[in-house]
């Protein structure tokens, strides 16, 4: 029992509390069902029960379910099913005890852990840091199947449970209390055991779940209710807008929901559990759970970090008044990082400053920040046009123009104002670090910091090891993305990195297609389909023509210096035939009034019907094909960054190419995507793409091996 501590008052109230020993967290461990058997064992036993209090000697109250076990389960036989509804069976014997049962909410009570609490008759969460509810099953591609759906719905009804269902979204203590997920909330966690006892003696006969009560009728109305079958129509047609399609979890929880108010409890249990095993083994599952669980704990906790101390900048400085420095310069004031803004001219300087007081006024527009924190986040920003401004900063990110004679200029100059233990970043896309790194004083404390645009909306940077970087300075700048809030993704030098390389294919490929006689449209609607947030066309026009053409350029000048050929975006040839024919008709993108869009005065925009004569040829091309080409290109030049050594993790791999490039979130990133159809599947298909639409999507069988080595050494 030392996993459940059993403790009985002379008032015959039992304290259940959960310890799950060798862990951080209580979860549905192999432990559990026994664990919970032994203590339902017990409590029907008693002779003067009066009632049941479950608590958490843990920080959280309770994690749920095991996601190792969940990640190897491969088969949806009846095992898997069996498993599911083993795991769920104590709740239901829990609501069956007659005796009130209270749950007493110290922490986050999440998944499985507010199933528990849903199966109790009474729940009370102490209003407290971290304490939350919510069932972020649905994000893991699973859906909650310990009585989740089944009860929420009851619970709630149909209209509110569904948000709670789909979306995964955790609920705060006063939040929680005014949607109706918990009935009480106290001020500590002190305060949870005596308020659960006194409710327990107040309401000594509250031990009937609503739903088991005869007349129970659904808040908000049954399933025949016209109000509730129109929304069960809008809701099928809203989550296939958000989804695609692409996503099987929201679907299949929005059928639980609805079919589980046509049919007996028990009955409804049982088709949950049903939901979860069809689910469990799906490669969107899988790719949830290893990305979006493990991957990111993986970052979060450090597993990617170097080792040593923890470092924090006090103070930084931003070279650059424009569009990425103004951003940057939020993203510091935000976490509280003061920062100068420096620019050639102070009014450039303030305006970059102004950036930030527009993102606080839109804020207080939606009633998330008031004046007084909008001030202090503008306390932050110091606009400059002297580097003594900042002198002994601890950081300095260089954000100047993409011109590397002006970084080679501005780099060696600013570089003094370091403090001795400082390091100096550089906001480049794409120019290589080790180069740039030549007119730095110290090459080893200088290291690529590639935040994306916009700074407030992307929450990642690539950090980018130059040959002389040392491992000390890589740690600071890991240390530093974190402090900001950002996500830090770690790549060795190359041209173009990691994102800008994989980016640039999705573009050309978009390209590619339209030139080979697939409509325009056809192309933007194939990417929305793979599950790309934007079309390659669409995008092109933000990040705009004009820049890709100076990428280009840039790189074609550097390897005319360096006297080599760096072969950088040698596959992108659509992209340059076509920007540079757009680019002299005068259409450089959207900041230039149209690329391959037409923008109209009122916001709204249209194809540009120019675009026919780029198509050479006459194709049919067919829109899976379309699909696996945006989709392949993507994934196998992530592959040629890992096989390269650009890229140092999978982990880094998927979550840099979902967060920053927006490969789609369904694949749990470019290289669980190729593992997600199958290594040797994978390479048949880039095989059939090569063999039809060119060598950009050829592979050596040896580039694989990297995968096939790394899944034999994590088995």
């Amino acid at each position: 029992m030392t996993d459940f501590i059993y403790e009985k008052d002379a008032d015959g109230i039992v304290t259940v509390t959960m310890d799950m020993q060798g862990q951080s967290a209580n979860t549905m461990n192999e432990r559990y069902v026994p664990g919970m058997d032994e203590v339902l064992g017990k409590l029907r036993a008693e002779t003067d029960l009066k009632g049941v209090v479950f608590a958490s000697a843990k920080k959280t109250f309770f994690a749920g379910g095991d996601l190792n076990l969940l990640l190897g389960i491969e088969k949806a036989d009846a095992e898997t099913f069996g498993y599911i509804e083993e795991n769920k069976r104590p709740y239901r014997e829990l609501e069956k005890l007659q005796v009130p049962v209270v749950a007493a909410i110290n922490g986050a009570a999440l998944g499985g852990g507010y199933e528990l609490c849903l199966a109790c008759n009474h729940r009370i969460i102490a209003d407290v840091k971290g304490a939350v509810v919510g069932l972020p099953e649905v994000t893991l591609g699973l859906l909650p199947g310990a009585g989740g759906v089944v009860r929420l719905t009851k619970l709630l009804g149909l209209e509110k449970a569904l948000p709670h269902l789909t979306e995964g979204k955790p609920v705060k203590p006063q939040a929680a209390l005014k949607a109706g997920m918990v009935d009480e909330v106290v001020a500590s966690t002190d305060d949870l055991i005596p308020a659960a006892k006194a409710w327990i003696k107040a309401n000594p006969d509250s031990h009937t779940q609503p739903w088991d009560a005869k007349g129970f009728r659904y808040p908000g109305g049954d399933v025949l209710h016209p109000k509730v079958r129109q929304l069960i129509v809008g809701s099928s047609a809203f989550l296939y807008a958000k989804t695609r399609g692409l996503l099987p979890a929201p679907a299949k929880i929005l059928d639980i929901a609805v079919n589980s108010m046509r049919i007996d409890y028990d009955a409804a249990l049982r088709s949950e559990s049903r939901g979860l095993c069809a689910l469990v083994t799906t490669p969107e599952c899988k790719a949830a759970i290893t990305t979006f669980f493990f991957g990111m704990q993986a970052i979060k906790g450090g597993k990617v970090r170097p080792a040593g101390d923890h470092w924090k900048a006090q103070n930084a400085a931003i070279l650059g008044a424009g569009m990425m420095g103004s951003g940057i310069a939020w993203a510091h004031a935000n976490a509280g990082l003061p920062s100068v803004l420096k620019d050639m001219e102070l009014d450039k300087a303030e305006k970059g400053k102004s950036y930030t007081a527009m993102l606080a006024d839109k804020a207080i527009k939606r009633g998330r920040m008031d004046d007084a924190k909008k001030q202090a986040l503008l306390d932050q920003i110091t606009p400059a046009t002297d580097d003594s401004a900042f002198a002994g900063t601890d950081l300095i990110i260089e954000a100047v123009f993409e011109d590397i004679s002006l970084k080679e200029k501005v780099i060696p100059e600013t570089f003094k104002q370091l403090s001795d233990n400082g390091i100096y970043g550089s906001n480049t896309s794409t120019l290589p670090i080790s180069i740039l790194a030549e007119c730095c004083p110290d090459p080893s404390r200088f290291i690529g910091l590639h935040f994306f645009s916009p700074v407030d909306k992307m929450k990642v940077v690539e950090i980018i090891m130059g040959e002389k970087t040392s491992v000390e300075t890589l740690r600071k700048a890991y240390d530093y993305v974190q402090q900001i809030g950002y996500m830090p993704i770690v790549v060795n030098d190359s041209r173009g990195f990691f994102t800008s390389r994989v980016f640039g294919t999705f573009m050309d490929e978009g390209i590619s297609l339209m030139v080979d006689g697939m409509s325009p449209v056809a192309v933007e609607r194939a990417a929305w389909l793979a599950g790309m947030p934007v079309g390659p066309l669409a995008v092109h026009d933000e990040v705009s023509l004009v820049l890709s053409q100076k990428v280009s350029k840039t790189h074609k000048d550097l390897d005319a210096r360096l006297g080599v050929d760096s072969g950088f975006g040698k596959h992108n040839t659509a992209s340059r035939a076509v920007c540079d024919a757009m680019i002299e008709q005068g259409r450089g993108g959207r900041h230039y009034g149209g690329g391959f869009y037409d923008y109209a005065a009122d916001g709204s925009k249209s194809l540009w019907d120019g675009l026919s004569q780029f198509a050479k040829g006459n194709a049919d091309v067919q829109l899976q094909d379309a699909i696996d080409r945006i989709l392949y290109r993507q994934a196998i030049e992530t592959l040629r960054c890992l096989n390269e050594g650009v890229l140092r993790t999978e982990v880094e791999a998927n979550l840099g190419g979902i967060f920053a490039i927006g490969f789609p979130a369904h694949t749990g990133g470019a290289i669980q995507f190729i593992r997600g159809i199958g290594i040797d599947a994978f390479a048949a298909r880039a095989a059939e793409l090569a063999d039809k639409y060119g060598e950009r999507f050829a592979l050596d069988a040896s580039a694989f091996d990297i995968l096939r080595n790394e899944k034999a050494q994590a088995a």
